[in-house]
C-alpha cells in the first residue's frame, strides 16, 4: 500500500508475501506545545513573551512521524482522549503523517498527556502532565499485526506482546529510558534475547553494563544482542554486528544544534530503515547520524523529522559546494548517491503539524 509522495527505500526488495507493516510502535502520545525564541524561563510572578510556537504530537509519534517520513510503512497502538488534543493528534498523524492507527483506540473521559516546551538558549525545559494509559500495549495489541520490525523498550520484564513478537520472527529494536532510581540493574538486560538491535546511549549504556567507556559498554552489549549500538553525543555512533563480523565508530556531522528535541528518535527510525534495507553496518549508522543532525537543526521533535525530500536536498546541497570539509561528507555518504537519484522532487519533506493556522517555530 503506498502512500503520497513517500519514497520507499525497501521497494525493490517487497514481494507479495511482505507483512503489511515495516514497523510497529507503541507508547505513549503528548500533544506537544513549543515555545521558542525565549530568552530566559519566567521567574514567579512574571510573564515572558516568545518569539515563536508551534504545536505538534510527541511522545512516540516522534518516532512514528519519523519513520514513516522515511518510508517505512508503520502502525502505532496507543491512547488517544476523546478531547481536542487526541483528535488533533489522530487527524496529524493518520491524516498527514500516514501513520496506521488501526491498533490504536480513543478513550472517553481520558484527557491526552501534554507537554509545553521551552525552548532557551537552544535547550529546553518541559512541564507535562497526564495519565496511565487505559490499557496496556499488550491490551492494544491483543492481535499482533504482521511487522518486519518492532522497538520496544528493554527492562527486567517486557510487556508480553514482545515475546509474542519475537515468536512470530517480528525483527526487535530496543531502546530504554532513564532510570529515575538510580539503580540501573542490569538485570534490565536479561530480556535482550528477545531483540535483534539494542541502541542506548553512552550514558544508558554505561550504567547497565557497569562500565567507564562506551566501548566498552559496546563490547559487554554485543555479547548479549546481535546488533549493539550506542550513541556517543557528537562523537556519533559506535556498533558491533555480530551477525556480519562489523565493527564500525562513525562520527556525527558538525551541526549547530537549534534543538535536540526527538533526535534520538530520527536516529532510531533511520537505523531501522538501514537495517531492513539490509545496509552494510557503516552506511546504517551514517544514515542515523545524517537524519538525528538534520533534526536538530530545526525546532521540535516531529515537526523537525527530515523526510526523502530533505534528505535529497541536503545531498545536493553538498554535492554542489564540494568543499574539503564536504568531499568528507561526500565520499562518507557516497551509498546516498543512488538512492537519491530515485527520489522524486515532490518527495515528502518536514510538515508544519501545528493546531493553529500557521507554525511560526
Amino acid at each position: 500500500m503506498a502512500t503520497p509522495n513517500r519514497f520507499d527505500p525497501l521497494a525493490s526488495a517487497r514481494t507479495s508475501e511482505d507483512p503489511e507493516f515495516d514497523l510497529l510502535l507503541t507508547g505513549s502520545v503528548f500533544f506537544d506545545i513549543i515555545f521558542t525564541g525565549l530568552d530566559a524561563l519566567p521567574t514567579p510572578g512574571t510573564e515572558v513573551w516568545a518569539e515563536g510556537m508551534g504545536s505538534c504530537p510527541g511522545g512516540v509519534a516522534n518516532q512514528a512521524i519519523a519513520a514513516s517520513r522515511l518510508g517505512l510503512r508503520t502502525t502505532l497502538a496507543a491512547a488517544f482522549g476523546d478531547d481536542g488534543y487526541g483528535a488533533f493528534n489522530r487527524s496529524i498523524l493518520q491524516g498527514q503523517e500516514h501513520v496506521d492507527l488501526s491498533r490504536s483506540q480513543t478513550f472517553e473521559q481520558w484527557h491526552s498527556p501534554v507537554t509545553v516546551s521551552l525552548s532557551v538558549a537552544r535547550d529546553r525545559s518541559m512541564v507535562t502532565h497526564g495519565h496511565p494509559s487505559p490499557l496496556s500495549a499488550s491490551e492494544l495489541l491483543a492481535d499482533l499485526p504482521r511487522c518486519r520490525a518492532a522497538m520496544a523498550e528493554v527492562g527486567p520484564q517486557v510487556e508480553p506482546w514482545v515475546p509474542a513478537a519475537h515468536a512470530l520472527g517480528m525483527r526487535l529494536f530496543g531502546d530504554v529510558g532513564w532510570d529515575p532510581s538510580g539503580s540501573w540493574s542490569p538485570d534490565a538486560l536479561d530480556s535482550l534475547r528477545y531483540f535483534h538491535a539494542f541502541l542506548p546511549n553512552e550514558t544508558e549504556a554505561m550504567a547497565y553494563t557497569r562500565t567507564s567507556d562506551p566501548w566498552a559498554a559496546l563490547y559487554a552489549l554485543a555479547d548479549r544482542v546481535p546488533v549493539a549500538v550506542v550513541t556517543v553525543g557528537q562523537q556519533g555512533a559506535i556498533a558491533v554486528d555480530s551477525l556480519t563480523g562489523e565493527e564500525e565508530w562513525v562520527p556525527a556531522l558538525p551541526v549547530n544544534a537549534y534543538d535536540p528535541t526527538g533526535a534520538g528518535d530520527c536516529f532510531g527510525a533511520a537505523f531501522v530503515t538501514g537495517d531492513l534495507a539490509g545496509w552494510p553496518l557503516a552506511d546504517r549508522l551514517a544514515f542515523a547520524n545524517l537524519c538525528a543532525s538534520l533534526s536538530v537543526q530545526e525546532v521540535g521533535g516531529s515537526l523537525a523529522a527530515p523526510g526523502w525530500g530533505d534528505i535529497a536536498d541536503w545531498w545536493r546541497r553538498v554535492s554542489a559546494e564540494r568543499d574539503g570539509v564536504r568531499k568528507q561528507w561526500l565520499r562518507r555518504y557516497a551509498f546516498l548517491e543512488d538512492i537519491v537519484s530515485h527520489v522524486p522532487a515532490e518527495a515528502v519533506r518536514r510538515a508544519s503539524a501545528t493546531i493553529a493556522t500557521q507554525s511560526d517555530a
